[in-house]
C-alpha cells in the first residue's frame, strides 16, 4: 500500500474511533412523549430541570432512575429557558405567558411574575441572576429586563438595535451581559440603571446566539451565522475567535465547565463539541441519533448536559 494512502486511512480510522469513543461516553435520557425539551438546568441535589416547551411544563429528571415528571406552568405556557437560582428554585422564562415563573424545588409550587401591564410580547428567552439577587432576562422581540424576586416588581427596556436579544450570563463578579442573535452584538448591562452598552464583535453579522462567562469573567459566545466561538475579555477589551471544524458549522449553544473548557453545539455536525482554550483544539461528541438539535447546554462539576429537542431526550457527557 502507498505509504501516504495508508497514513490517510489510519488517520480516518483513528478519527472514527475517537468519535465513537466520545459518543460512548454520552448517556441519554428519554422524556415523556410530546415534552419538546428546550433548555436544561442540573440542580445541586442531582436532579435535572428542563423546559418541556411543547407541553407547557417544567420537567424534572432523576438521572439515577431515568424517571421524569412534568409540572404544568399555566395556561398558554411555552417555557424557553430555565436556571437554578440562589434560592435553589427553578426560574423559567415563559414566552407563552410573557412572564417569569418560579417553581419551588420541594413543593413544586408555581409562582408567576408577569411582565408589567401593557408590556409588548417579549418572546422571553433566557435569564441570569446578578450579584444583588435580581433576575435579568432577554426577549427576542427586542427587549431585556429584570424581576426582583422579593417584591415581584418587573421592569422592561427596549434592546438597542431592535429584535434579537437572546442568551444572557452573569460573571463571577455578578455583572450581566447578553447577546443579540438578530442584531449581532454583545451588551453589558448596568445593573443599577438598566442601561445596556453595545460591544461589537470583530466579525460582522456573526449571529451571537448564546453567551457564558468563564471563571475569570471572560465572555464566551456562540456565533450562529459565522460558525465560530469567540471570547471577549472585559478587562482588556480584546477579542479572539475560532471556527468550529467541519463544513459550514452553525454554533448554537455554549457552556463553560468547572475547568474552563468550552462546550458548544454544532447543528451542522449534529454534535456537541468541546474546545480547550489552552491547546486551541476541538473534540466532537456526535449524537447517537440524527436531528438532535441541542439548543442549550448547562452543567455541574463532572457533567455537561444538553436537551436534544429534536429527539425528545436529555444528554449528559462527563467533563473529565
Amino acid at each position: 500500500m502507498n505509504r501516504y494512502v495508508g497514513s490517510l486511512a489510519l488517520a480516518a480510522v483513528t478519527s472514527m474511533w475517537i468519535a465513537a469513543a466520545a459518543a460512548q461516553q454520552a448517556r441519554y435520557f428519554p422524556l415523556p412523549s410530546g415534552a419538546g425539551p428546550h433548555d436544561v438546568a442540573p440542580a445541586p441535589d442531582g436532579m435535572v430541570w428542563y423546559t418541556a416547551q411543547r407541553a407547557g411544563a417544567l420537567g424534572l429528571l432523576d438521572p439515577r432512575t431515568g424517571k421524569a415528571e412534568q409540572i404544568p406552568l399555566g395556561r398558554g405556557s411555552a417555557p424557553h429557558g430555565v436556571i437554578v437560582g440562589p434560592d435553589g428554585a427553578a426560574w423559567v422564562t415563559d414566552g407563552g405567558q410573557n412572564a417569569i415563573v418560579r417553581v419551588d424545588p420541594k413543593t413544586h409550587a408555581v409562582k408567576v411574575f408577569p411582565l408589567p401591564a401593557g408590556s409588548a410580547y417579549a418572546n422571553l428567552n433566557t435569564c441570569a441572576f446578578d450579584r444583588n439577587g435580581i433576575l435579568w432576562f432577554t426577549g427576542q422581540s427586542g427587549f431585556y429586563g429584570r424581576v426582583d424576586p422579593k417584591s415581584g416588581e418587573a421592569k422592561v427596556w427596549s434592546a438597542p438595535r431592535g429584535p434579537g436579544a437572546y442568551g444572557i450570563t452573569a460573571t463571577p463578579a455578578g455583572d450581566i451581559y447578553y447577546v443579540s442573535l438578530a442584531s449581532s452584538y454583545l451588551a453589558h448591562v448596568d445593573i443599577n440603571t438598566g442601561a445596556s452598552t453595545v460591544i461589537d464583535p470583530p466579525t460582522p453579522q456573526q449571529g451571537a446566539r448564546r453567551v457564558w462567562s468563564d471563571s475569570k469573567g471572560k465572555l464566551w459566545i456562540s456565533e450562529w451565522n459565522s460558525g465560530q466561538v469567540s471570547v471577549y475579555d472585559p478587562a482588556t477589551k480584546a477579542w479572539k475567535q475560532w471556527k468550529l471544524p467541519g463544513n459550514s458549522p452553525h454554533t448554537y449553544a455554549v457552556y463553560v465547565d468547572e475547568t474552563d473548557r468550552i462546550w458548544l453545539t454544532d447543528f451542522s455536525a449534529n454534535a456537541i463539541v468541546r474546545f480547550n482554550p489552552a491547546t486551541e483544539k476541538f473534540e466532537s461528541f456526535p449524537s447517537s441519533e440524527s436531528g438532535a438539535a441541542v439548543r442549550q447546554l448547562h452543567g455541574r462539576p463532572g457533567e455537561a448536559w444538553g436537551a436534544e429537542s429534536g429527539n425528545n431526550r436529555l444528554v449528559m457527557i462527563p467533563t473529565k
